[in-house]
């Protein structure tokens, strides 16, 4: 065995970096969080920044691929810790009377909404009028 995948010589070696979790939407809370447990459990990680036309949004990837496993397994726990505080910030404001309502949306963006319906309502029909002249045929 020579170190690259599958033994042949190919053009990846088996210790490549391995993408732990691209950036894209990704909060800056949470990507600070993730490279928090990565240093706080020494795993060796470096980041590439989003491209200037928005093609990549760069990422954080783990050097070795030999420790990509436990990475996976931390970045795993911590995304079911964050589903489960989202989760239980939104019963709260669900039960204090916070949550963002469709009213709310209508009340900040009236202009928005609307034409957000309308654009709905329009391919709608796009998709419905082809059937409907179909079938009147």
């Amino acid at each position: 065995m020579d170190g690259t995948v599958g033994g042949t010589g190919g053009p990846y070696h088996a210790g490549m970096a391995k993408r732990l979790l691209n950036l894209r939407h990704v909060p800056d809370d949470e990507a600070e969080d993730i490279r928090r447990f990565l240093d706080e459990n020494r795993i060796d990680w470096y980041e590439t920044r989003p491209s200037p036309f928005g093609i990549s949004h760069g990422g954080i990837w783990i050097r070795d691929a030999g420790e990509f496993a436990k990475a996976r397994q931390l970045m795993d726990a911590y995304q079911r810790q964050r589903a489960q505080r989202a989760r239980e910030a939104r019963a709260q404001a669900l039960e204090d009377g916070s949550a963002e309502t469709f009213a709310d949306l209508f009340r900040d963006d009236p202009v928005k909404v609307v034409l957000s319906i309308v654009g709905i309502v329009l391919l709608l029909a796009l998709l419905l009028v082809p059937a409907w002249w179909l079938s009147s045929r």
